[in-house]
């Protein structure tokens, strides 16, 4: 078995865990914004393919005590680099976290975590300077109350980047933060969902690929493809297998509307990109079935009404960078109370990061969530079916 760690935004911790359960791993605790787990090879591929909410898959070369930079190097150059590097990997130690432990210079053992796989790999390659020509190679290290935690990205660009976005509004919702919102609100593929500002569609899509078990990294590279680990034949059957497993015989009643018009081929765009991602995997075994799309149109979100009697209305309404003052945000989240007049009987997921937002809505949730979205602390607020 090989251990992994997952990263994901802070408060998404258990849905992560959840999701890994389900792909037949075994979780192994976790920290703020991070899952461990155990895993088969396969796993390797089946992580990056199929997280939902994770934000990057490591493996986990070693973890053991650093109370000094001896410790610190000793402990990393007894991993297995050459298992996993070729002789022309380039390692960068992109990021370093220390918390109560004696070691506290990022900058230094950034340094001495370089130092120690570069100077594994000559060992066992024979050679007294890495060429450093390959493909970059990137490490994590966290060391927390003395203890170092050393890790291989194997994931590349982060999962949020599916690769269907090609279309942006401002201040766009990740997808892994869309997906978070699905499973908080428990929505599932029978209930019709709706996202009153739907901006480049990534709530809509996200259900869109839920909906039909569309695996959400089918259509993207991963950095594991860089390693001397990689078996293209078993990364490709795995794959073929995920399509296999895409619903084409679900209903699904997903639809997105924004007052502006740009939003609006923004996002159908983007839903394009994503049906076609969907429909390329599922050439893969041979079908030409197609999927139905999203469904976006231009309105206002205080004059919709619901289309049917029951169902999910989630939003991550605009504020910040998309809104300039808090009396703009304010006045807009005043309007937003017709929502709860014209969807009757459907629950209601609102996203945002003003204070007060509840008292300017004039409804106090059942539920709120604190969830990290990018540099954002956003609570969702929860409304069940009234």
């Amino acid at each position: 078995m090989i251990s992994y760690v997952a990263l994901c935004a802070v408060g998404a911790e258990r849905i992560l865990g959840n999701e890994l359960k389900l792909l037949g791993c075994k979780l192994a605790g976790n920290a703020p914004g991070r899952v461990a787990f155990t895993g088969d090879e396969d796993t390797l591929y089946r992580a990056n393919y199929c997280l939902r909410t994770g934000d990057r898959v490591y493996i986990q070369m070693a973890s053991y005590d650093a109370g000094d930079f001896d410790a610190l190097f000793d402990g990393c150059y007894a991993a297995p680099w050459q298992d996993f590097l070729k002789l022309t990997s380039r390692v960068r130690v992109d990021k370093v976290r220390t918390y109560h432990s004696s070691l506290e210079s990022e900058h230094a053992v950034q340094g001495m975590i370089q130092k120690a796989i570069y100077q594994k790999l000559g060992d066992k390659y024979n050679v007294s300077s890495m060429p450093e020509s390959g493909a970059e190679a990137a490490v994590r290290v966290y060391i927390e109350n003395d203890v170092a935690h050393i890790l291989l990205d194997t994931s590349g660009e982060p999962l949020h980047k599916r690769g269907y976005r090609t279309a942006n509004v401002l201040a766009p919702m990740r997808e892994t933060t869309a997906a978070v919102l699905l499973q908080e609100l428990f929505w599932k593929r029978r209930l019709p969902l709706h996202d009153p500002f739907c901006g480049s569609g990534t709530i809509p899509i996200e259900a869109f690929l839920y909906a039909h078990d569309v695996a959400p990294g089918l259509g993207r590279e991963f950095a594991y493809q860089n390693l001397k680990i990689y078996d293209a034949g078993k990364a490709l059957q795995i794959k073929k297998e995920l399509a296999g497993k895409i619903r084409t015989d679900v209903l699904c009643r997903i639809s997105g509307s924004d007052s502006d018009p740009e939003a609006v081929k923004k996002a159908q765009k983007n839903a394009e990109h994503a049906a076609v991602m969907a429909g390329r995997a599922l050439q893969l075994i041979g079908s030409d079935a197609k999927l139905e799309r999203p469904v976006f149109s231009v309105c206002d979100a205080a004059e919709l009404k619901a289309p049917y009697g029951e169902g999910v209305l989630l939003c991550n309404p605009p504020y910040g960078e998309r809104i300039g003052d808090e009396q703009e945000a304010s006045a807009l989240y005043g309007r937003m109370s017709a929502l709860f007049d014209n969807f009757p009987g459907w629950s209601i997921g609102i996203i945002t990061s003003k204070k007060g937002f509840q008292k300017d809505i004039g409804h106090y949730a059942a539920k709120l969530k604190s969830i990290k979205a990018g540099n954002l602390d956003t609570t969702l607020y929860i409304y069940p079916d009234r």
